[in-house]
């Protein structure tokens, strides 16, 4: 019989990893449309942050956390699809996925295929469908184009060097550390700059032959934006996903212009994968580039949901690799 007791993660304030509080609950019957979703692993990612610090404002009290799978407990009026013992993954919207279990709109739902282990779907789904859309619908990346990417040995910087390399780019990438440079090379990068010690810019410049690359993936933010800026060749693309560093702020439009015709976009997942037809071909894309190998995901560290502060203090100070799961 499925429990009725869950412990989760809430916020009541915005603020540091310090606001992040943990409580037990008794869940209520899954509503009309509902499942109830016990979590066997949950993925850490920077929205999260964005969520918890007010980056990204949110209603309060809140539960914090997007992506997760688990198994189905318990099914509510309505749902069709998913039956009790259905392994089951999700990438939101809906935030709440720092628990042990929960209610879960059945819409929300993806079915984990039977070659993708949970850890591996808490790791990869959100930010696989991020490289999907980034790379395939919002920059179209082809054969023989230059791109960069900043922070290459993230836990969406290496997907992002593995799945550009699977469709023939060649890719540059910024790391803060030898030993994230190898593992930007190990994923497939045909240079890395180490951005601590070397102007990325010059760099990037005097390996395209002084044109620079068509893409700059920069999930950074405010600490590579200028960086990004020069490394775009003229009528390049810069495609801002992510504020690690913190925001960009006043974009100037005629910068653009003075560095050659750049074109800037700020990206959300949620906005290409709002319709369901959209959102299943990319899940689908996503998964058959993990079946084939195309792309490999690192789990580089876990952390037990009593530690989910620390997770998040590690994650905002840049010491992790790879992806991050955290285990109810």
């Amino acid at each position: 019989m499925p429990s009725d007791n869950a412990r989760r993660a809430v916020i009541r304030t915005f603020g540091g990893p310090e606001a992040i509080e943990l409580e037990d609950v008794v869940m209520l019957p899954p509503a009309p449309g509902e499942v109830r979703m016990r979590n066997t692993a949950i993925g850490l990612n920077f929205i999260d942050t964005y969520h918890r610090s007010g980056l990204y404002p949110i209603e309060l009290p809140s539960g914090l956390g997007v992506e997760a799978a688990g198994v189905v407990e318990a099914v509510g009026e309505g749902v069709a699809g998913f039956s009790i013992g259905d392994r089951v993954c999700t990438f939101g919207p809906e935030r709440g996925a720092y628990c042990t279990a929960r209610n879960v709109p059945a819409a929300a739902l993806l079915k984990t295929p039977d070659d993708i282990s949970d850890e591996l779907a808490a790791a990869a789904l959100l930010k696989g469908c991020t490289v999907e859309f980034l790379v395939e619908r919002c920059a179209q990346v082809r054969l023989g184009e230059a791109v960069l990417v900043h922070a290459a040995a993230g836990g969406v910087g290496l997907m992002l060097v593995q799945w550009l390399k699977a469709v023939g780019a060649q890719v540059i990438g910024t790391v803060s550390t030898a030993e994230k440079a190898a593992l930007a090379k190990e994923a497939g990068a045909d240079h890395v700059i180490l951005y601590g010690t070397e102007e990325v810019a010059p760099k990037v410049r005097g390996l395209t032959g002084g044109q620079g690359v068509r893409v700059a993936f920069d999930g950074v933010g405010k600490d590579t934006w200028a960086a990004s800026l020069d490394s775009v060749a003229r009528r390049g693309l810069i495609v801002s996903y992510g504020n690690a560093s913190g925001p960009v702020t006043g974009v100037a439009l005629g910068q653009l212009a003075a560095k050659g015709s750049l074109f800037v976009t700020r990206p959300g997942l949620y906005d290409y994968y709002r319709d369901p037809a959209e959102g299943a071909a990319g899940c689908a894309r996503m998964f058959a580039m993990l079946a084939s190998g195309a792309i490999s995901v690192s789990i580089g560290q876990r952390y037990r949901l009593e530690d989910i502060a620390q997770a998040h203090r590690d994650l905002e100070a840049r010491k992790t690799t790879g992806s991050t799961i955290i285990l109810p």
